[in-house]
């Protein structure tokens, strides 16, 4: 085998040219699937970066009536939805992958409820929680206090608000012991909470836009949740958010909570469901893969046009040693010896194609991603995969013409001019 990988590169550099053009079109069809491949993947993971953001791994257990969440604000209290306690935290808590929990009430307002002074803000969002909310949910203390004990026990007016809020209420202004009003009823700011790690998607259409910032551009508003029923004049069953160990993880660990929050609910219209984000990212990388496996299927007709090229050059090869084949074959040398000699060139050269494709394509994708900003991302075994198809075209398409040389008569050989 060695001495055949031998005389199959000293065959190639003999005959450079020929070998780079029978080469060219293996060479462009790697090239285009790597870069093609590459793109799908990069932005796949874009997809997923842009829904799941900078890695905090939550999931929200929400009320959902059918396919749409259930709003408190416009269809009142639902009957047969339990208020949860500790034990069902504690069922929660020891679900598989599940790092930290915390019930929460929230309501989204499109009416000017918040306000400072003549300030309001439309489309604010106002939470009733605990403090194992904002861990859950990535958000970090930037300036004041989070809640303490006395805020639950006794009732204090304490509000939270997000960095995004202190700009729009207070521009500029230290927001710390100022008053602002939600529905009409007076709380305290004493803590401004932002991102722990902050992810801006990349955004390429007004859908895209929707799609990745529809729940997340609101301001949001924390109040303690003992302090719920002074807003809203009762208390409602909590949705829950968890934090999961890792991102694949998180359909799984948020249907199983899904379960444990159903359990005990007498409404068969409105039952908890997960905010899936991971499939999410599915359906959008499922879509976005399904477009592009066309353009890879375009991209390997130029692989069947080099091999193609392999088999007619080989056929060459074979027509100019004839000698050379009559010869060995005088000397004793068998049908599978030179069956193997020859399958062996013509896998070398389309390897050689495949490895100078594989670099080719590496280039384009980052000429690609330079010229049209697209997210690319090189996928290894795309490249172990392009080399070994390289080689098995080679194969394929030299085994006619390997044939013919194994089956030649020696003795016609030896008189072919």
């Amino acid at each position: 085998m060695i001495e055949n990988i031998r005389l199959s590169f000293q065959g190639i550099w003999s005959h450079k040219m020929r070998s780079f053009l029978t080469m060219l079109g293996i060479i462009i069809g790697i090239a285009s699937i790597i870069s093609i491949v590459s793109t799908i993947k990069g932005t796949n993971e874009q997809i997923k970066k842009n829904l799941i953001g900078s890695g905090t791994n939550t999931v929200q257990i929400q009320l959902y009536q059918g396919d749409y969440q259930y709003e408190m604000l416009y269809n009142g209290l639902p009957d047969g939805i339990p208020v949860r306690d500790e034990t069902t935290m504690e069922k929660i808590k020891s679900v598989k992958n599940v790092e930290d929990a915390a019930f929460y009430t929230s309501r989204s307002d499109y009416n000017n409820s918040v306000y400072y002074g003549n300030n309001g803000i439309s489309g604010s969002q106002v939470f009733g929680v605990d403090n194992s909310y904002f861990t859950t949910n990535g958000l970090v203390l930037k300036s004041g206090r989070t809640f303490v004990d006395s805020d639950f026990t006794d009732f204090h007016a304490a509000a939270i608000i997000d960095a995004d809020t202190a700009d729009s209420l207070f521009d500029g202004e230290n927001p710390i012991g100022k008053t602002i009003e939600i529905s009409s009823i007076p709380f305290t700011v004493v803590g401004v909470v932002d991102e722990d790690s902050k992810f801006e998607p990349v955004i390429n259409s007004i859908d895209e836009y929707y799609t990745y910032y529809s729940d997340s551009s609101a301001s949001r508003i924390f109040v303690p949740s003992s302090m719920w029923p002074a807003l809203y004049s009762f208390d409602e069953p909590q949705n829950v958010a968890i934090r999961v160990s890792n991102t694949e993880a998180m359909t799984d660990a948020g249907k199983a909570v899904a379960e444990i929050m159903n359990t005990n609910v007498t409404n068969s219209e409105i039952k908890y469901q997960a905010q899936d984000l991971l499939k999410q990212a599915q359906d959008l990388q499922d879509l976005s893969s399904s477009t592009n496996s066309q353009l890879i299927w375009i991209a390997s007709i130029s692989l069947l046009v080099g091999g193609i090229g392999v088999m007619n050059i080989m056929l060459v090869s074979v027509t100019e040693r004839t000698r050379e084949i009559g010869l060995k074959k005088a000397i004793g040398a068998k049908k599978s010896r030179i069956l193997w000699q020859f399958l062996t060139e013509a896998a070398v050269l389309t390897s050689l194609g495949g490895i100078v494709g594989v670099g080719a394509g590496i280039g384009l994708a980052a000429i690609i991603s330079r010229v049209t900003s697209a997210p690319v991302a090189i996928s290894v075994p795309s490249i172990i995969i392009a080399v070994v198809f390289s080689m098995v075209i080679g194969i394929i398409f030299g085994l006619l013409p390997s044939f013919k040389a194994a089956n030649l008569n020696p003795i016609d050989a030896l008189r072919h001019e």
